[in-house]
């Protein structure tokens, strides 16, 4: 069995038109393209064998970029031949390829897309600039390579493995602060849906943790607008939708939880690099089996049929009814009503009251957040306040799970840097404990709109 990874080069720049084509460097997006590339191209086992590119600077520049620190100099190989636009001559070189089980070629277009096509019963039409194509190939020696007797087993392209050039590519996210909030709540929880659909993939794949953090803004932003319609009509029909989303949102919450632990981890360590080893190797193998269960979550019958209710709900005529009879004043009443409860709750907060009383009322100033956005004009002033204390309400949060985290290690490794595992939980009980108290500073809010 052989393996074949097809690498088109990164996005290179046509700015200096007196450069020939061979000697063109990368531009500015090619250069961004290069890091969730490598992380891509790691994840696919692409470094396992041989790793040649074409002499073209492009094609340099991206090995460069992509090729881990630990691959010895001497395996990888910039070869004139493969700077071609032909297929049938990278054919040729990989017929006479030694019997090294895999080989990773960064190249060019047509010839890497057409080579593909040519391998494959069933080819893409498109290799766009950093991306790569997995072919499987039931072959014992490369010379018998044979027209359509190749598998594709991936094609990933950047806006797959990385957020941010999947959202380069997105539309802006739905308008929902017109003169009438109501008329657009039905276009707002369809493009949510949407949003999320897309976003299933880059989650599923787990190369990049942003894929996963946005995935729960849209959930939770979806559930939100719906308990708002639920609370200003207070019509049950939206009742099982809201329940749907509210638990799919609670299975991504471990994940994303030890993701933000895992970028705040070399910070807590400071010097102490086998102390940071150690947690992360532990913590990421908890990750990759959280992600595991997300994975076969998302691929089930019952969640997918899950979304399939939540869309037919929000297309049937009943919901858009529910939606025209909203009004910027049902919408204030309602703030009115949730910030009247956070601030009684606020007040009865202690120096000495559970981190729970806290957390409920992070969920709660996000309820009273998703329902100013129903009017987003009328609440904008708040809506800044707002944002900038849940934000500290979130961190505390953060902390108060990272704690909880390492008391588990602990417990599972006592042995493991006790002193300095000791040291970090201390410092984390003291940023909670001044998070606590510029929490405990802020008093209430204001229901009015500023």
């Amino acid at each position: 069995m052989k393996h074949l990874f097809l690498v088109r080069h990164a996005k290179s720049s046509w700015a200096d038109e007196g450069l020939g084509d061979r000697d063109r460097p990368l531009n500015a997006r090619g250069e961004s393209q290069l890091a969730p590339l490598a992380k891509a191209l790691q994840s696919a086992g692409a470094f396992g064998g041989g790793i040649v590119s074409s002499d073209a600077a492009r094609a340099q520049a991206t090995l460069d970029g992509v090729l881990p620190d630990n691959v010895p100099p001497g395996r990888r190989h910039a070869l004139s031949e493969l700077y071609t636009f032909d297929y049938r001559r990278l054919l040729c070189w990989l017929q006479h390829r030694d019997d090294q089980s895999r080989v990773m070629l960064i190249g060019h277009n047509p010839a890497l897309l057409e080579l593909a096509q040519w391998l494959l019963k069933r080819p893409p039409e498109q290799l766009p600039t950093a991306s790569f194509i997995h072919i499987r190939l039931p072959i014992k020696h490369w010379h018998q390579l044979d027209r359509g007797k190749g598998k594709l087993v991936a094609l990933l392209t950047p806006p797959d493995f990385s957020y941010a050039h999947f959202s380069r590519k997105q539309k802006k996210k739905a308008n929902t602060d017109g003169d009438d909030p109501a008329r657009d709540i039905p276009a707002a929880l369809h493009h949510q849906l949407k949003r999320l659909r897309q976003l299933e993939q880059g989650v599923i794949l787990g190369l990049d943790d942003e894929f996963l953090h946005q995935y729960r803004i849209a959930i939770r932003r979806s559930r939100a607008i719906a308990e708002s319609v639920l609370e200003v009509n207070g019509d049950k029909t939206l009742a099982k939708g809201v329940k749907t989303l509210k638990r799919h949102a609670k299975a991504t919450g471990p994940l994303r939880d030890l993701h933000v632990f895992l970028q705040d981890l070399p910070e807590l360590c400071g010097d102490n690099r086998e102390m940071q080893v150690a947690l992360q190797v532990w913590f990421e193998s908890e990750a990759a089996s959280k992600h595991s269960k997300l994975v076969k979550r998302l691929g089930s019958k019952r969640y997918h049929d899950s979304m399939d209710h939540w869309q037919n709900l929000i297309d049937s005529r009943k919901f858009h009814k529910l939606a025209g009879t909203l009004s910027p004043k049902d919408i204030r009443k309602a703030v009115e009503r949730r910030t009247k409860d956070f601030n009684r709750h606020t007040v009865e907060l202690m120096h000495t009251s559970p981190d729970e009383d806290i957390h409920r009322l992070r969920k709660q100033l996000k309820r009273i957040r998703y329902l100013m956005e129903l009017d987003a004009k009328t609440w904008k002033s708040n809506l800044k306040t707002l944002k900038a204390r849940q934000q500290l309400y979130g961190r505390f949060q953060d902390l108060h799970v990272q704690i909880e985290m390492l008391e588990h290690f602990r417990k599972a490794a006592p042995a493991v840097f006790p002193a300095a595992l000791t040291g970090i939980m201390q410092t984390l009980e003291d940023r909670k404990a001044d998070a606590r108290k510029q929490i405990l500073a802020l008093g209430g809010l204001d229901a009015a709109p500023l």
